[in-house]
């Protein structure tokens, strides 16, 4: 075969420059997305340095040309014949506003073993008060069990000097991480056949109950409603999330119906209990600064309108958000799609 080998490299070098930039580029971002057109261009460059190594292989020279070429063939099939699947770069919005509520709507069987639970456990406690008023000592917890709630409100009402001004910073950081162990252990316990995360939602909807009928039998449901909806309807749902990935555990535990291993059934719900507990981790972030820089002022710093009002707005957010974000249903919580790769 006779070519002229310096015209041959000068009309094929344009091509070999094409494919070591988008080898070049798939080698930067592992995780660039690659359109049907990009995938076939790849390809047909890949295929024309291949045949182009194939006629210069006969010629002796320009043998640096040549070892570049290799090199350029070598990179270009180990790229299209890679069987590794390509590493996910995170993306902190995108995993927060579609992947985080799209696994919750996923397991939504589950949280609503948590509200039942939780709302039987309210029951319990509101029943027990009313029967039994002395029950109180075993059924609230958080000092609400000493004074009767009149007694607490009008203490919080006539102490309007800033007194979490040295300590709002530090009460702030108890609460995230008590909130989110006790969460990560709801979770956890989930490893007991989920018995151990039934207890904690049932008690903890015990302690919700008494406290709240306390407050409401005693005509303090505004000062109730203004303490507790600005951060509550963050992280009550907050536990309630975690006891769901709780029962998710407890599921893949006990395997009921599949014929699947113990070991291939926490395998597939791994990614999915990680997902859940971050997001109840940021929640439970967001609650404890709400209660710690807002929840704890009461009239007459701030109006219990206001901050009723404000918890309601949170509460319908946080509605759309689980019950929206990251379908096609709603875009708004979405975050910009960037444009794929040429």
């Amino acid at each position: 075969m006779i070519i002229d080998l310096p015209r041959f490299i000068a009309s094929e070098r344009p091509y070999w420059t094409e494919l070591e930039e988008r080898l070049d580029r798939l080698e930067r971002d592992v995780a660039a997305p690659l359109d049907l057109a990009a995938v076939a261009r790849l390809h047909y460059l890949y295929r024309r340095a291949s045949s182009d190594l194939g006629r210069m292989m006969t010629f002796s020279a320009e043998p640096e040309t040549r070892a570049y070429l290799e090199a350029l063939v070598s990179r270009a099939y180990s790229e299209i014949h890679e069987t590794r699947g390509r590493p996910h770069r995170l993306n902190p919005l995108k995993w927060f506003f579609h992947t985080f509520p799209n696994v919750f709507r996923r397991h939504l069987r589950a949280f609503g073993l948590a509200c039942a639970l939780t709302v039987a456990g309210m029951l319990l406690g509101g029943f027990s008060l009313l029967l039994d008023p002395a029950s109180r000592n075993v059924t609230m917890a958080f000092g609400h069990n000493f004074m009767s709630p009149s007694e607490r409100v009008a203490r919080e009402e006539t102490q309007t000097d800033d007194r979490f001004d040295e300590r709002k910073g530090t009460f702030s950081a108890y609460l995230m991480q008590n909130n989110i162990r006790v969460s990560i252990t709801t979770m956890a316990l989930g490893a007991t056949w989920g018995i151990g995360t039934v207890v904690i939602l049932f008690y903890n909807g015990v302690i919700l109950g008494s406290i709240s009928l306390d407050y409401i039998l005693d005509g303090q449901w505004v000062f109730l409603l203004g303490w507790l909806l600005p951060h509550g309807v963050v992280e009550i749902p907050a536990i309630l999330i975690a006891g769901q990935a709780g029962f998710v555990l407890a599921s893949a535990i006990i395997g009921w119906g599949t014929p699947r291993t113990l070991a291939q059934r926490l395998r597939d719900i791994g990614p999915d209990l990680a997902t859940l507990i971050g997001g109840v981790a940021l929640l439970l972030i967001w609650a404890g600064l709400i209660e710690s820089f807002f929840s704890q002022y009461h009239a007459p710093v701030l109006p219990y309108s206001f901050k009723i009002s404000f918890g309601l707005v949170e509460l319908l957010l946080l509605c759309l958000f689980l019950g929206f974000s990251g379908s096609n249903r709603l875009a708004l919580f979405q975050p910009p799609t960037p444009p794929e790769a040429a």
